[in-house]
């Protein structure tokens, strides 16, 4: 019987109505559909995009593509949600949000949040001297900040005391209490009086999976006797009015809304505390920690988040302005550093599938012959008999069948052939018993078990480890789907597994309303025709976080940008090309002209000793050098490459 399908199914089934934030749907032509700006009137198909990077850039996959009127809609949103808090409590003080440059270093992407951050006066986080070195380059607007993270040296002090000789804002976070007093001394060399924040160690802690980065035994910030110390330090020193930010951290993706409540509490209370102590301080930092709901759940598991962005800004406005109020200290500027908020959803990555390997697919004949064993029958037995009434008795009695055979074959009583044939009739059996129980209200664990066990793998040309590597690690869950076809049921489930050589490059947790997915709906791969998977709300931290297991490098990627003059609504404006083979290589210290060198010396041996004949050597050693130059992932042929 023909599955009941259409567009709203596929919608539901990958739940893109949910995580998809109005950003991304499916169009009536079955492929996903991007609204960058949440404008329905302004659809990118995902599948004309594609094909015009393939055929005017010869970008081959994986690619990754960036939206970046999305991300700039991010920035705005966020922006608005603070200020529109702001003017309905009443707040008698400002948002000054920065974006943590850790959260995603690329050029393309800071220059792009500062520009679109520029009227709402947006600043940048840096946690390094690179970041921070390349914050005081990007950084133009003398009324937006540059906040400083994470341990210091004195170059790094230097730097940041000479974005304050520049005119900016530049906060130096004390994070341990020996800082301060290097921040003091090469102030005092520099001639500059900094502008110094404080990190608290807060005993309000986080939860998810960055739960520990808060908390009492935090790996940054000043505990309470820190706190008194500073301060102290400061009024020696008759820099007390220099002590201007109190800031803390209580973990990325932080999925319920009552950990960011508690914890904005306690800060606003160490900050009106120190403030009394005489310090004119100006801003509260409420650091990071604003989640993205990767599945569409809305709930407080730690791949969703159980509130909105609006409650999550009313909820710190009106905290702060609460605790401010009862101890009578000024309300400070807010700060916030949400970095995954503004850059998760404009990344997507595109793979293609190029082969699935399936258990219930028959490679070989399976009619019995004189020579197999009677198991062989009784198992076909089991087949033909096969109905929804006994489809537990047969999946039992299969199942002994199966084991008596794997016992045959080790003890040296059963020939390959017949294994093989026993095998094969079983998963169609466990198919045609997994189907009989689709749809049920109750569906027994061993056939659940079995379901999982019946899922195909499909073969994806790109490395988890370079891509994926938050899922790698941490079991991070993304919204994973076909990105066409889906006007077509959906009839096979499967895990995906890249290219690498690793047992663990493979995807195998999928995002769902209820618990976590263990196969995904796929659609059958056709012979001859491409298909591609996405991977969405990808562009925190995977962009820069990738490893090159197996030499795997960065991908290909296309800049895309609406624009209303263009017959599509979009344009392609910038492409970069993935790593090629000798880029990763002289990472690892191999010179792409040693390389050639040493390969043509062991041609040339080949030619003098007859084993190649020069004009056949000469075509090898122009393979190798062209393959020094191509792209580190496969090229299947169903496109053009760049030379």
């Amino acid at each position: 019987m023909k599955q009941p399908w259409d567009i709203p199914s596929a919608i539901s089934l990958y739940n893109i109505d949910r995580w998809g934030l109005g950003y991304f749907s499916v169009n009536d032509r079955g492929n996903i559909s991007i609204c960058p700006t949440q404008n329905p009137a302004t659809p990118i198909d995902i599948m004309e995009l594609i094909a015009e990077a393939r055929s005017e850039y010869g970008l081959g996959f994986p690619m990754v593509l960036r939206f970046q009127d999305l991300l700039r809609h991010r920035v705005e949103t966020i922006n608005k949600a603070f200020n529109a808090a702001i003017e309905e409590a009443a707040y008698r003080n400002v948002y000054r949000g920065v974006f943590p440059i850790k959260v995603n270093q690329l050029r393309e992407v800071v220059e792009e949040i500062m520009e679109a951050g520029a009227p709402f006066h947006f600043g940048i986080e840096a946690g390094s001297k690179p970041e921070l070195l390349a914050a005081l380059a990007i950084h133009r607007d003398p009324e937006s900040l540059i906040i400083c993270n994470g341990y210091k040296d004195s170059l790094f002090i230097q730097n940041a005391l000479l974005g304050r000789k520049l005119g900016k804002r530049v906060i130096l976070v004390v994070e341990k209490l020996e800082e301060l007093q290097q921040i003091l001394a090469v102030s005092k060399e520099v001639g500059v009086e900094p502008m110094i924040g404080v990190r608290v160690r807060l005993a309000a802690k986080g939860s998810g999976k960055w739960a520990t980065s808060g908390g009492e035994n935090a790996k940054f910030g000043l505990s309470t006797a820190d706190l008194v110390a500073a301060s102290n330090t400061l009024k020696e020193a008759g820099l007390e009015h220099c002590l201007k930010l109190v800031h803390f951290h209580v973990g990325s993706q932080v999925p319920d809304i009552g950990t960011i409540k508690r914890a904005v509490r306690e800060a606003a209370r160490f900050y009106t505390k120190i403030a009394k102590m005489g310090h004119a301080l100006e801003y509260l930092d409420v650091g990071g920690g604003l989640g993205v709901d990767y599945d569409g759940s809305r709930t407080a598991f730690e791949s969703s988040t159980n509130y909105s962005l609006q409650e999550y800004a009313r909820d710190i406005v009106w905290n702060i302005m609460d605790v401010c109020d009862s101890e009578k200290v000024a309300h400070p500027t807010i700060v916030s550093e949400s970095g995954r908020a503004i850059v998760a959803h404009h990344s997507v990555l595109v793979v293609e599938a190029f082969g699935s390997i399936e258990k219930d697919h028959g490679a070989i004949p399976v009619a019995p012959s004189q020579s197999d064993p009677k198991l062989l029958a009784d198992i076909l037995d089991i087949q033909r008999q096969l109905s929804r009434q006994n489809r537990m008795e047969s999946l039992h009695d299969a199942q002994q069948i199966k084991e008596q055979s794997q016992s045959m074959f080790d003890l040296g009583l059963l020939e390959l052939e017949s294994k093989a044939k026993i095998e094969t009739i079983y998963w169609q059996i466990a198919r045609t018993i997994v189907d009989y129980c689709a749809g049920m209200k109750y569906v027994p664990e061993e056939v659940k078990d079995l379901e999982i066990a019946l899922c195909d793998q499909y073969v994806c040309n790109f490395s988890v480890f370079q891509s994926l590597l938050d899922h790698w690690a941490l079991g991070q869950l993304f919204p994973v789907m076909p990105i066409h076809r889906l006007d077509e049921f959906p009839e096979r489930n499967a895990t995906l597994v890249d290219i690498t050589c690793d047992s663990d490059g493979k995807v195998s947790k999928f995002i769902d309303l209820n618990d976590v997915r263990e196969t995904l709906p796929v659609h059958r791969l056709n012979n001859g025709e491409p298909y591609y998977i996405g991977f969405f709300i990808m562009g925190a931290y995977q962009d820069i976080m990738g490893d090159l297991h197996n030499l795997f490098g960065r991908v290909n990627e296309a800049h895309v940008f609406l624009d209303e003059d263009e017959e599509s609504g979009w344009y392609i404006e910038e492409t970069l090309e993935g790593s090629t083979i000798s880029e990763v290589l002289s990472t690892t210290q191999w010179d792409k002209n040693e390389l050639t060198r040493q390969v043509k010396a062991q041609v040339d041996a080949a030619i003098k000793s007859d084993r190649l004949k020069p004009n056949e050597a000469m075509k090898l050693l122009a393979n190798y050098e062209r393959a020094l130059k191509g792209y580190t992932y496969l090229h299947l042929g169903n496109g053009p490459v760049k030379p």
